[in-house]
């Protein structure tokens, strides 16, 4: 199982680690074919990583033009009279990317892709749910729900987000040879994007979520929005299941509000209820899966070590007692026979 934890001293710390070990897996896979595929999240755990990155690629350490990307998520609901206002929306994860990564880089990554959350008229959408409430279920032991449209749905705006948007992303991922490595925040209770807490693994690929009431609320206690009115209420977003199907996930993670989360993450066994548990999944098939954590986000892990390596889970501490640690000096450590980490 090639599954590892790198716990490191701090957020900048943790940024300049995780931003290396991206930038090598970059490196080897430019390497070995002609293009790389990067999946991408918002959110502060990643801004760091983000800056890290682009300075490698613009002192040369590897081709961003040779890159393709697609992020996780989008809002659905953004303030804005049509589709071009709501993408270039400042809350946009799309306008987010272009701040904290696009926009500092000198050569252009060949494709950005972000779900197209923003074509979606969040009126409209909720007219037609309720015109035809039999082409639709709600997903979800939690708050947050996954809203699943039948295949064969009377609602052609319905039929045409369930083709369109949700599947037409997974379909074009997969024509791209699916991602190399996925960097991926995590949430408080543990989700990963917007597929939220109790929300099944199960024939979730792409989700069209309503979002919970304390998430909206919390989005506008922290100033993103200025109203309830004007936050939005749904969100477009890869499933664990796909986010997972990355050669490697990344999974960063900052602050002693991640650390219940990070720490049953690592200790239960897969459930919806914790979807970044999803991680054991993804290890026992074949994939690498690499959180790396500042001290305060390992603050429930680290007590709990002899357990966490008992599963199997390589636990590595860096930078302790003011140490530094450069970014060469960490590696994707791969078995000479599987090219795993091991």
């Amino acid at each position: 199982m090639a599954f590892s934890v790198i716990v490191t001293r701090d957020f900048d710390q943790m940024s300049e680690v995780a931003a290396g070990l991206v930038a090598e897996d970059i490196r080897r896979g430019l390497a070995r074919g002609p293009s790389y595929v990067l999946g991408l999240a918002t959110g502060i755990s990643p801004t760091g990583l983000y800056k890290h990155l682009a300075k490698a690629a613009n002192a040369g350490a590897f081709d961003a033009s040779r890159i393709t990307s697609f992020n996780l998520d989008e809002y659905v609901g953004l303030p804005g009279e049509n589709a071009q206002q709501r993408a270039l929306h400042k809350e946009a994860y799309g306008y987010f990317m272009v701040q904290e990564l696009f926009g500092l880089l000198r050569k252009k990554f060949l494709e950005t892709n972000v779900p197209w959350g923003a074509l979606i008229d969040q009126g409209r959408l909720e007219a037609e749910m309720k015109e035809n409430p039999g082409d639709w279920t709600l997903q979800g032991e939690d708050a947050g729900k996954a809203i699943v449209i039948g295949r064969d749905a009377r609602s052609d705006y319905l039929r045409w987000i369930r083709r369109d948007i949700l599947d037409a992303y997974a379909e074009k991922i997969a024509r791209r040879g699916g991602i190399d490595l996925h960097i991926v925040g995590i949430g408080r209770r543990g989700h990963v994007g917007f597929h939220e807490a109790g929300i099944p693994f199960e024939d979730n690929e792409m989700l069209l979520v309503k979002l919970d009431e304390s998430t909206i609320a919390n989005a506008v206690a922290d100033g993103h929005f200025p109203s309830r009115m004007e936050s939005p209420s749904y969100a477009v977003s890869m499933g664990a299941p796909l986010i997972y199907r990355a050669a490697t996930v990344l999974i960063v993670a900052t602050g002693k509000r991640k650390a219940r989360a990070v720490a049953d993450a690592l200790l239960m066994d897969p459930a919806p209820s914790v979807p970044v548990s999803y991680s054991h999944l993804a290890a026992e098939r074949g994939g690498r899966v690499v959180f790396v954590l500042d001290r305060e986000a390992a603050a429930d892990v680290m007590p709990q070590a002899d357990r966490i390596r008992g599963r199997g889970i390589e636990l590595e501490e860096i930078g302790a007692g003011g140490a530094s640690t450069r970014v060469s000096d960490l590696s994707f450590r791969r078995c000479p026979e599987t090219g795993l980490m091991g």
